[in-house]
């Protein structure tokens, strides 16, 4: 592969956005109208990073910074959990960083599903439209992924722990802001993507892509 200028930095702030959303994720915040964990105030980010990665650098450079993003991700959770269990017990810090199995588990398989579905959908689209129309590729890819993702991740973390119309309200107000931050900051995605074509010289299609996530070449 050859070497790039900026997705070491891109691939930095990704990681970042996972590890700090996943930390805030175990609170429930009220904005608005809308009710939601802590996380999803920043993880929406991480949605318009893996649309920049996919749309300049195209789905296998992608694929390893989400294989990237899933293996810090997952560092932390096991550090959290190893220091959570060791003597001395610490109430404070199992309230505040304590990683419940349930909620591990569901931020990994949420954010792989999700990352993964996203970089597909947008991949596919932009060789469907021949490059144009950006925003129908990171809004139509947002609408897939963030839907998988969120699902999974309230499924697999409190199905059965919270009643189902909590359940029911956090599903709507997580899905309803990422798509809508997603869509707010489409402008934003416009100038990053246009930077990073011109200064990487790279706008790669993915005509002849294995798109197996498991592929690591």
């Amino acid at each position: 592969m050859r070497a790039y200028r900026y997705l070491d930095l891109i691939t930095a702030f990704f990681v970042a956005v996972l590890i700090l959303s996943n930390a805030a994720s175990t609170k429930v915040v009220e904005l608005g109208p809308f009710t939601f964990d802590g996380g999803t105030l920043l993880f929406p980010l991480a949605y318009i990073f893996g649309d920049v990665l996919t749309e300049v650098y195209g789905y296998a450079r992608s694929r390893r910074v989400i294989w990237t993003g899933f293996a810090c991700l997952g560092l932390m959770v096991v550090t959290l959990y190893v220091v959570d269990v060791l003597p001395p017990r610490n109430e404070a810090f199992t309230a505040i960083l304590g990683q419940a199995p349930r909620i591990a588990l569901g931020s990994l398989v949420a954010y792989w599903a999700g990352e993964f579905t996203n970089a597909f959908v947008l991949a596919k689209l932009k060789v469907r439209t021949q490059g144009r129309w950006l925003w129908s590729r990171t809004i139509s890819s947002t609408l897939v992924g963030q839907l998988v993702d969120t699902a999974v991740f309230l499924f697999i973390a409190f199905y059965g722990v919270w009643p189902n119309d909590l359940l029911w309200t956090v599903f709507v107000s997580n899905y309803v802001f990422k798509v809508g931050v997603e869509a707010l900051f489409t402008p934003v995605t416009y100038q990053a993507v246009n930077f990073l074509k011109q200064a990487e010289r790279e706008d790669y299609f993915d005509r002849n892509t294995d798109f197996n996530p498991l592929a690591l070449s």
